[in-house]
């Protein structure tokens, strides 16, 4: 036994050694993480580079970064850069962070001996800006109270898809653009509006290839927005807060571009670059905020991230609302983001808003709301499952949603159900931008493409083709420049159709749509306050929300 035990001393020797080893190691490798952490974050307060500012994002606060839809040609004036969220190579041959690989697939980034890895500083994103020649693009006009925008020609401008490689024109205008018949594209390639890397298309048969760049000219028209200015409530070196009136979007998105907040502050009040701290859906009118520095913005948005930010609205509801406060923590979904609507569903984002009856006519209620998170149409859509849906909200306050609207969350048909009743509705009442729809949006289930569109007659195809010829003889009569060189084809056609307000090749131009009336464009919900740590902006109450006002 002895000599075993003498044996054995020298293991025992080494596992212990082995032991105070692996403490050492775990002690160490516990202390190198934060001390890289200060490192890191010392070295980039010391450059003066913070978070990036997320903007654009929800009511409530929830960034998200998005790019606004209908921006400017890429690469031209005011675009904006990829949000700070987005993993980006650096350009210098950098690998992308090893948390982009996944788990099991992490890869150290190996430098010399002893060299502190310092991660690059992310972009902050610059503000939303258009310049003046996107403001000369056409004029306003006030017609009925409603301001208008008169039609104008603007490049839609788009890199192929990786879906089209391989594809001809053809085959994508004739199955992803179908809101035009084929004979609408073949006019266009005649007239000279349609250009595949800057060249006029010569044949809608050319075969697409990766990176391939598209322009398409079209005639666009604008739906109207009520006359009602945008007030300015407050201005300093720091934000802009402007009173939105209903019906006009924050930013371009959809149809919408001149008869934007973005656009009339630009042109009207020279507003320019300017950091959207938080989101108005269109038809929500009242206080709304932007930031004129990215520094301003990123401090605002590191409010709104720590939940330091109060909101409050006010609104409109059917019935009688409950006299004692009224706390709603339903978790909603979104059923379509092209339609734009949402519902109470358990497998949606968690939430929360607080109502309090201010009043009861005997018919309606105003309430005021304060939501404590910032999903999309948070109030609508509690208010809906409340059963007491805002009075005159053309979505969440619609039959298509069945007997009782929703209430409880009751939705006796499925989401594509709905959608196609809600569709059908405003579509029988002319009101279709209401969900930032228009007809040419709604193609049939699955058409031939090579057919021409029920509301393109003969007679109106013959006519594109007349005026596509018409373009083509302007073209070859084109005058010449100094060098006695003829005018581009492109350039002729746009001195043929400059400041024109119609358009043979449009078939908007050959609608008569209904202006709707300023009160269909009224909503009765309205961002009252916006309160900070170090401001609080507040907007007058809407007529609707008096104690005396009676529904007609």
């Amino acid at each position: 036994m002895w000599l075993g035990g003498r044996l054995w001393l020298p293991v025992l020797g080494q596992v212990c050694s082995n032991l105070r080893f692996l403490a050492i190691a775990r002690t160490w490798s516990a202390c190198r993480g934060p001390m890289a952490e200060r490192l890191s974050t010392g070295a980039e307060a010391a450059s003066g580079l913070g978070a990036p500012a997320q903007q654009n994002g929800d009511a409530g606060g929830a960034a998200r970064g998005e790019q606004p839809p209908g921006h400017p040609e890429p690469g031209g004036p005011g675009e904006e850069p990829v949000s700070g969220d987005a993993k980006q190579p650096s350009g210098n041959g950098e690998r992308a962070p090893a948390a982009a690989l996944g788990p099991g697939k992490r890869k150290k980034r190996r430098g010399a001996v002893g060299e502190r890895v310092v991660p690059p500083p992310k972009k902050r994103r610059a503000g939303v800006s258009f310049g003046d020649e996107h403001f000369a693009e056409t004029s306003y006009y006030f017609e009925g109270g409603l301001r208008k925008v008169r039609p104008y020609y603007f490049d839609f401008r788009t890199y192929c898809k990786g879906r089209w490689v391989g594809h001809s024109l053809l085959h994508v205008f004739g199955t992803e653009f179908r809101a035009q018949p084929l004979a609408y594209y073949e006019a266009a390639v005649r007239a000279g509006r349609l250009h595949l890397n800057e060249e006029p298309v010569q044949d809608l048969s050319i075969v697409l290839k990766d990176n391939d760049f598209l322009r398409n000219t079209v005639h666009r028209h604008e739906p109207p927005v009520t006359a009602e200015p945008i007030r300015l409530l407050a201005e300093n070196e720091d934000v802009v807060v402007v009173d939105k009136p209903s019906s006009i979007p924050v930013h371009p998105c959809g149809r919408f571009r001149h008869n934007t907040v973005i656009f009339i502050l630009g042109k009207e009040h020279q507003l320019k670059e300017l950091h959207p701290l938080h989101r108005l859906d269109r038809l929500t009118s009242g206080v709304l905020m932007f930031a004129k520095t990215a520094a301003v913005s990123e401090r605002i948005h590191e409010q709104v991230r720590d939940r330091q930010l109060e909101k409050e609205y006010v609104c409109r509801v059917v019935g009688e609302f409950p006299t004692e406060e009224v706390t709603c923590k339903e978790p909603i979904l979104v059923v379509s983001y092209k339609v734009g609507v949402c519902r109470v569903d358990p497998q949606g984002k968690p939430c929360e808003s607080v109502f309090q009856r201010l009043s009861y006519n005997g018919h309606s209620s105003v309430v005021r709301c304060r939501p404590l998170t910032g999903r999309t149409h948070q109030i609508r859509v509690h208010l809906q499952f409340l059963g007491h849906p805002i009075l005159n909200d053309p979505i969440y306050n619609s039959a298509a949603w069945g007997p009782s609207r929703g209430r409880g969350g009751h939705i006796p048909k499925t989401d594509e159900e709905l959608l196609r009743d809600l569709v059908a509705e405003h579509q029988a009442k002319q009101s279709l931008d209401v969900l930032d729809l228009y007809e040419g949006d709604l193609c049939p289930g699955a058409p031939d493409s090579t057919a021409p569109s029920s509301e393109l007659s003969k007679d109106c195809l013959e006519e594109m083709a007349a005026s596509s010829q018409k373009i083509d003889g302007a073209v070859e009569a084109a005058p010449r420049d100094l060098d006695g060189v003829p005018v581009t084809s492109e350039k002729a056609t746009k001195m043929d159709v400059v400041n024109q307000e119609t358009d043979p090749l449009c078939s908007e131009c050959r609608r008569v749509p209904q202006d709707p009336s300023p009160q269909d464009l009224v909503m009765f919900l309205h961002a009252l306050r916006y309160k900070g740590p170090d401001f609080e902006y507040c907007s007058p109450m809407p007529a609707w929300a008096r104690d005396d006002w009676q529904e007609h």
